[in-house]
């Protein structure tokens, strides 16, 4: 009490120097929180099925930046082609073959090793292509969750390689904030405001969820059967299609957390 003022301590932020005493004693103040969350060990098969994911994405990237180079190159001699890697892969050989085009014989040798790399990434990528649909036809698990729409091979190995059973999840609607399925909140009191989705979590993963309801939201444009597609098609009417396309990617993730997590199937609806 001062002058008959009840003095409210304030918080410092941080406590000491950085040294190892404070950092484990830090540690040891974290673990103790309830609010603590903790990452349980992967087995050895799910790190095999991961790395064939995370080695197939790097060798894509490369194949990516490879194309867009040739892009680049072609394009600063007047010579556009399409953004697509497999439109590419079809207009390059033509236009190394086209004597009237004006590239100079070094740019054509330069141009014949960029496109030589780049067959022999998509090469390697067509590889862990077939390593990973092997991984799928021998998971009974991964063979359960693809019976939902959206869900293929890659992204029902890269879920069983992420999360297992997912025992660590409390429930499907945690699991489908965990790749940042869900929207960003901005809120302050009894005002709620919902942001576009958090984008936190396995990048890799979200991409997979997305690209499979983005072609869930495309089928069900011209197809009202059953009870999914009229669900989507309702919601597209009045969210938008991207907006569709998140609800039904979050959707994907509960209901496969469900299958994992139950250990049963999925009645296709």
């Amino acid at each position: 009490m001062s002058a008959g003022k009840s003095v409210c301590k304030t918080l410092c932020p941080r406590a000491g120097q950085k040294n190892d005493g404070n950092d484990a004693q830090a540690i040891a103040v974290a673990l103790m929180q309830p609010t603590m969350q903790f990452v349980p060990p992967k087995s050895p098969e799910q790190q095999d099925i991961q790395a064939l994911h995370r080695a197939r994405q790097r060798i894509v990237n490369h194949r990516t930046a490879t194309a867009c180079q040739i892009r680049g190159l072609l394009l600063d001699r007047g010579i556009p082609i399409g953004s697509a890697v497999s439109r590419a892969r079809r207009a390059i050989p033509l236009i190394l073959e086209d004597a009237e085009n004006g590239l100079s014989s070094r740019m054509r040798r330069t141009i014949a090793e960029l496109y030589d790399l780049f067959n022999d990434l998509w090469r390697r990528i067509h590889f862990f292509d077939k390593e990973i649909e092997t991984v799928f036809r021998q998971s009974e698990a991964c063979q359960r969750i693809a019976k939902v729409k959206g869900i293929g091979p890659e992204t029902a190995t890269a879920v069983v390689a992420a999360i297992g059973k997912g025992t660590e999840f409390k429930n499907g609607r945690h699991f489908a904030a965990w790749p940042g399925l869900v929207p960003r909140q901005h809120s302050s009191g009894d005002r709620q405001v919902l942001m576009s989705m958090t984008k936190k979590g396995d990048k890799h993963l979200r991409t997979l969820f997305i690209h499979g309801a983005r072609a869930v939201v495309r089928v069900a444009t011209n197809n009202n059967d059953g009870h999914m597609n009229q669900w989507v098609n309702q919601l597209k009417e009045r969210r938008g299609f991207n907006k569709t396309t998140v609800a039904v990617a979050n959707k994907n993730a509960r209901i496969i957390w469900s299958v994992l997590r139950n250990d049963t199937g999925y009645q296709v609806v």
